[in-house]
């Protein structure tokens, strides 16, 4: 039985050994850095900011939407963030979307509508593949959700480009991310400060821009999280109250019984 037990504890050792060592040959031999941050969205009372939503669509339309896509978006939706009906009409038809065939049996291009998804920046996954010399840059729609950290996943990333360690190798067309599972990520850095003008007065730090399409990004992810929250506190609320009542009817019900 003894003997038994320090076998277990043996091999209990060698597998972290084991996960370690290959944590550490992931990070090529680095440590990754995720920030932390306080998000307005966050507990039970979380709510998303109108403002960061609207900056981040900013950001996204701006800089993000040049190599990433947002497929499980529709121009509609963005009416939630505080546009009007014309205001959305008027982004969407910002784009031109393919469609067809008219009579003639050919494909053609016209504004976008509110109906329209969000149009992609490359026609399919081989040419944005290829466009980014070999690496496809993923899809946004979902991304905060697909991520550990979420939003501090995406703020860490955009913000986490270093100088890469003299040990380190690196390919043309790779960058030294702090923030990145093995350091290594094929994005150039895509913000900077000032590049992109703030109408509400908000610093223009790629700090701010980073926050903000995170924000804007975690609720693409999840447009319907404040509802679901206000469900979840009226149910929580009314059955506070529900359970109060049967301790009383309880309480009732037995003083009766003893008499």
């Amino acid at each position: 039985m003894k003997n038994t037990a320090i076998i277990i504890f043996v091999s209990v050792l060698m597998l972290g050994a084991i996960v370690q060592s290959d944590k550490s040959l992931a990070a090529g031999g680095h440590e990754t850095h995720m920030e932390n941050l306080e998000w307005s969205f966050d507990g039970p009372f979380g709510t998303y900011d109108r403002g960061a939503l609207q900056r981040g669509l900013q950001v996204y339309r701006q800089v993000c939407s040049a190599c990433h896509s947002m497929k499980h978006m529709y121009y509609r939706n963005i009416g939630a963030l505080g546009y009007n009906e014309a205001q959305v009409k008027a982004i969407a038809s910002e784009y031109m979307v393919e469609d067809g065939p008219d009579d003639e049996g050919e494909m053609f291009s016209r504004p976008g509508k509110p109906s329209d998804r969000f149009v992609s920046p490359f026609p399919n996954r081989k040419a944005a593949t290829y466009a980014n010399n070999g690496a496809f840059p993923p899809d946004l729609s979902l991304i905060t959700k697909a991520r550990a950290g979420g939003a501090d996943y995406v703020y860490s990333i955009l913000t986490g480009y270093e100088h890469a360690p003299k040990d380190a190798h690196l390919l043309d067309g790779q960058y030294w991310n702090k923030a990145m599972a093995g350091n290594v990520i094929a994005m150039a850095p895509p913000l900077a400060d000032g590049m992109i003008a703030y109408e509400d007065g908000t610093a223009e730090t790629v700090e701010q821009y980073s926050r903000d399409v995170a924000h804007f990004l975690t609720w693409a992810a999840a447009p319907d999280m404040e509802e679901r929250k206000r469900i979840g506190i009226m149910t929580l609320l009314f059955l506070a109250v529900f359970a109060s009542i049967m301790y009383a009817v309880k309480r009732k019900v037995w003083s009766d019984l003893k008499k």
